[in-house]
C-alpha cells in the first residue's frame, strides 16, 4: 500500500474489533494484531457508543445532508429492527422539539424587536447620545 492511500475496513471488521475491544482485549495488543492505530480503535468505540451499529459507517461518501441509519438486522432478526426504528424515532422527536424550542425563541425576539421603539426615532430626540470626552 503507498503512503499516500487510506485503508479501508468493513463495518463488521470495526464492529468485531470493538467487540474484542470491550470484552477486556490488551489494546495495543488488539491495535498491533489487526494493524491499525490505538486512537482508530477508541474513535470506533466512541461511534458504536454514540450511535450503535449506524455509527460504523461503511466505506465511501456518505450521502450529501442526509444521513440514513442502517438497520441490523442480522442481530436477532425483526426484533433489532423494531428496536432501531424505535431509537430512530426517539431520537427525531428529541430534534423536532429542540427545533421547536429554537423556532419560539426566534419568534419572541422577533415580536420584541418589532415592537421596541428605536432610539432617536422621537420627534426633536437626538439622534444618538453625546460623547462622553474624557
Amino acid at each position: 500500500m503507498s503512503k499516500g492511500q487510506a485503508r479501508v475496513f468493513s463495518r463488521a471488521f470495526k464492529i468485531a474489533a470493538v467487540d474484542r475491544m470491550l470484552s477486556g482485549e490488551n489494546v495495543t495488543a488488539l491495535a498491533r494484531q489487526l494493524g491499525v492505530r490505538r486512537s482508530l480503535l477508541y474513535d470506533w468505540r466512541k461511534a458504536m457508543r454514540r450511535s450503535g451499529v449506524a455509527g460504523l459507517r461503511n466505506a465511501g461518501r456518505p450521502r450529501a445532508g442526509v444521513a440514513i441509519p442502517e438497520l441490523d438486522v442480522t442481530a436477532e432478526g425483526p426484533a433489532a429492527e423494531l428496536e432501531a426504528a424505535r431509537q430512530r424515532i426517539v431520537e427525531l422527536e428529541r430534534k423536532v422539539g429542540q427545533q421547536q424550542l429554537e423556532l419560539d425563541f426566534f419568534n419572541k425576539a422577533l415580536q420584541q424587536v418589532g415592537t421596541s421603539p428605536q432610539p432617536g426615532t422621537a420627534a426633536g430626540a437626538p439622534a444618538s447620545t453625546p460623547s462622553s470626552k474624557r
